[in-house]
């Protein structure tokens, strides 16, 4: 009996060539795009679940008071490691870490910059990555130079992996560093990004860091644990929250920190944290793009639904006859079933390979590394149930309609479609619109609320300024040459980029500062006077620095918020107190810039700070001379540079490109929103196509015998796109406010943000109905031009 359903399947299928193609188009299309989606939910889901034991690593955090509100940073202080192992059983391992950025490392005449972490001894027992060589138990231990390195950086300095023992340099060290270990590639999936790790034990070594293993002010560190097998971390950071409280209680009155554990698996989803809790992030993002995979499916589903049971009069004598031969109505839903199957089948195998063309371009445009796992039996079996799903979904009413037909109505030719059998139809095109017409909407929204945010007044001007690192012992003298050169307007050393804040410290005192009142601030060290004329930082009073130790060591410039967050109305001057290099400073505030962003380009400023410390300094700006083409102008930068800094190569970034880069996530979800929106209104419109054709066909004589009465082409288009226009027009007036609820939701999370404008509704509506009737025109106007004698001959 199912071959026969088969059989009988394909014949139908073949027999209306063209109502098939569409709705295998539409089907296609649709599958291929949920697949897509689902492919990429599935990788962003995936991340960093390849380390063994994943489950139990964890990143400590602290949560800490600021002006009321619980806040959440990844730096922490060194002191509570030694608590953590000491007090908290269910911890196995701990390791602290402090991100170096990109260094250089040498190997012969080959000078190669990569990504270097300073990591416990424990870091690859928290981490088990998988080794090429080495034992992760020894390879971070002692004091003794090493590194362990990436299986790729291996092939980079010596062409082969094979590099356990063999040695190379830090920098213009000479000193050799023994390689004890060498890690696999760690896949695109992963939220580590290394090419060295060097022993934490050794980088403690530094005064500055002695200083900071027993002082709990010092929040600047990461820190990682893994903990014992079956151990629960709720009841682990419920202990862990306390030792701030019992071993720094003067810290814990003013901020009141508590160290909060976030597991690795989390790592990548959650970013926004909320009350001291990840509460979003990316996975805002992949929800998200779940329900529009789901909804882009669902018009295509919808497309079926409606072609099918706009043919119903074809089917309905085959149904009458099938019937008085016998057959019962779960026979004829099966029948159905099938066909919807057949057609779902065929639609999932051309959408595998519309995935297979699409995934390296959109592999591009996401950065991601996304793939098909043809070679998983589970993938396989996902996919049965995605076709099985979708089959019965878009077969469900045309089966169920269909075969409810009575065989004697039909046969009679009794039986007569009225407008209560359209209904349904009518009411599926409305949900298609409706969902089409809101993704247009969150486009443009998307669109304008990254516009915004980078048209907001920057408080410095990132274009041409040049960043890297620094190492010369004659500061000045390279500065004075890089001047004369003629090819740089401006130069200045700090111990920060403009785009990045590492860290924060506390003010511990200011004028009418309220008793255990918090303030946490973002601190930049200068070399020099020249830091805020490069970067085009303007003074909103007050002075800049001498560029004097004498002079300049006891001053402090601060920005605007950070004078209106301690309520200083006359800032120049007052003193305030900070702790750095574990000891207090009391700083005269000598000047007051504007307010500059440094991190989120959606979120207000921050209090920030700037301190004039030279020696902490190592942060290049250049800023190019607006006059000089910019690879002129880096060849001579690179040529001073590489004088005064011998034994590096000169290695940077450009600032605007770095303040870019924080849009990234948004821009890629502007496009992908973008591109999903356009495929829906495609699919809706390609169904609407296949609706107007098929409507056509049936009011053929009705047509002939209008225009034989005298009825203008005009009215004949009307009569044919009408209905669909006000079916759409009504979708408009459905997506307006869903859109605007959800949108407004979105923007909620941003402290910068956009006011919705109802233009955007007007615009998106408009598209939509032009969309329409251009979809629909071109059929109605091909019907309403054709000679009514043709269509009347047959009466």
């Amino acid at each position: 009996m199912l071959i026969i359903f088969f059989k009988t399947a394909w014949r139908n299928l073949v027999r209306g060539r063209i109502y098939s193609v569409l709705n295998l188009l539409g089907l296609a299309t649709g599958m291929a795009v949920a697949l897509l989606i689902g492919l990429w939910v599935t990788y962003q889901l995936s991340y960093d679940r390849f380390v063994p034991g994943y489950e139990q690593a964890f990143q400590v955090r602290f949560n800490y008071s600021d002006n009321g509100v619980i806040r959440n940073q990844a730096g922490v202080s060194l002191p509570l490691g030694d608590a953590l192992k000491k007090d908290i059983p269910e911890v196995a391992h701990v390791a602290p870490a402090f991100d170096i950025g990109r260094t250089m490392f040498v190997v012969q005449d080959k000078h190669i910059y990569g990504d270097a972490i300073f990591a416990g001894e424990d870091f690859l027992r928290v981490f088990p990555f998988p080794l090429v060589a080495g034992d992760a138990a020894t390879a971070l231990q002692g004091r003794t130079p090493s590194v362990v390195i990436t299986e790729s950086m291996a092939k980079s300095l010596f062409g082969t992996t094979d590099a356990l023992n063999r040695t190379i340099s830090l920098g213009n060290d000479n000193s050799p560093r023994k390689v004890t270990a060498v890690v696999r590639d760690l896949p695109r999936n992963s939220s580590f990004r290394f090419d060295f790790l060097v022993p934490f034990d050794e980088f403690a070594q530094n005064e500055w860091i002695k200083a900071a293993t027993t002082n709990w002010n010092y929040a600047y560190f990461q820190l990682y644990v893994s903990l014992q097998p079956g151990a629960d971390a709720v009841r682990a950071q419920a202990k862990a929250s306390q030792l701030v409280k019992q071993y720094a209680p003067e810290s814990y009155a003013t901020f009141h920190r508590q160290p909060m554990f976030f597991p690795l698996k989390d790592w990548h989803l959650y970013s926004d944290f909320k009350d001291g809790q990840p509460k979003g992030g990316l996975i805002d993002y992949v929800r998200m793009f779940s329900i529009i995979g789901i909804l882009v499916l669902l018009i295509a589903c919808i497309n079926f639904m409606n072609l099918s049971t706009a043919r119903s009069v074809r089917r309905a004598r085959e149904v009458g006859v099938r019937k008085v031969m016998g057959s019962l109505r779960g026979q004829l839903i099966l029948q159905f079933l099938m066909e919807s199957l057949l057609l779902t089948t065929l639609a999932f195998l051309l959408s595998l390979a519309l995935v297979a063309v699409a995934l390296p371009g959109f592999n591009a445009l996401t950065g991601d590394a996304v793939r098909l796992p043809l070679e998983s039996g589970w993938f396989w079996l996902a996919m049965l149930s995605f076709v099985l799903l979708t089959g019965l979904l878009a077969g469900s009413r045309p089966a169920f309609y269909l075969s409810a037909f009575q065989p004697v109505k039909v046969l009679k030719r009794a039986m007569r479609i009225g407008p209560a059998a359209s209904l349904p139809r009518k009411l599926l095109v409305v949900l298609q619109f409706t969902c089409s017409i809101a993704l247009i909407i969150g486009t443009m929204i998307i669109y304008q609320q990254i516009q915004y945010a980078r048209n907001r007044p920057r408080g410095y001007d990132p274009n041409r300024v040049v960043v890297s690192r620094v190492h010369t012992d004659s500061y000045a003298a390279f500065t004075q040459e890089m001047l004369a050169s003629g090819v740089v307007s401006g130069v200045t050393k700090s111990a920060l980029a403009q785009t990045i804040v590492d860290a924060r410290n506390t003010v511990d005192n200011w004028p009418g500062k309220l008793p255990n009142e918090p303030l946490s601030i973002a601190v930049n060290a200068v070399a020099d006077s020249n830091y805020f004329r490069t970067l085009g930082i303007g003074f909103a009073g007050g002075n800049n620095f001498k560029g004097s130790d004498g002079a300049d060591s006891t001053c402090v410039i601060i920005n605007e918020t950070a004078a209106r967050r301690m309520r200083l109305k006359q800032p120049l001057n007052q003193y305030l107190e900070m702790s750095f290099s574990n000891t207090s400073h009391r700083l005269r505030i000598i000047g007051v810039v504007k307010d500059a962003l440094t991190d989120n380009p959606f979120a207000a400023a921050q209090p920030a700070a700037f301190i004039y410390q030279p020696t902490w300094a190592w942060v290049l700006s250049v800023r190019l001379a607006p006059t000089v083409p910019t690879s002129i102008a880096l060849a001579k930068v690179k040529t001073i540079y590489e004088k005064y800094n011998p034994g590096y190569s000169y290695d940077y970034f450009f600032l605007d490109q770095s303040y870019a880069a924080k849009f990234d996530t948004e821009v890629l979800i502007g496009r992908l929103a973008g591109i999903f929106a356009a495929l829906a209104i495609g699919i809706s419109c390609l169904g609407l196509f296949g609706l107007t054709a098929y409507m056509a066909e049936q009011r053929t004589k009705e047509i002939g015998i209008r225009k034989v009465l005298g009825a203008s082409v005009n009215q004949v288009l009307i009569l044919l796109s009408g209905d669909f226009i006000l079916l759409v027009a009504i979708s408009c007036l459905i997506a307006a406010p869903l859109a605007y609820y959800f949108l407004h939701q979105w923007l909620s999370g941003y402290y910068y943000r956009i006011t919705i404008n109802p233009l955007v509704f007007v615009m998106a509506g408009f598209a939509a109905l032009v969309i329409t009737a251009l979809t629909v025109g071109f059929q109605s106007v091909k019907s309403a031009l054709m000679n009514p004698v043709r269509s009347l001959r047959n009466e």
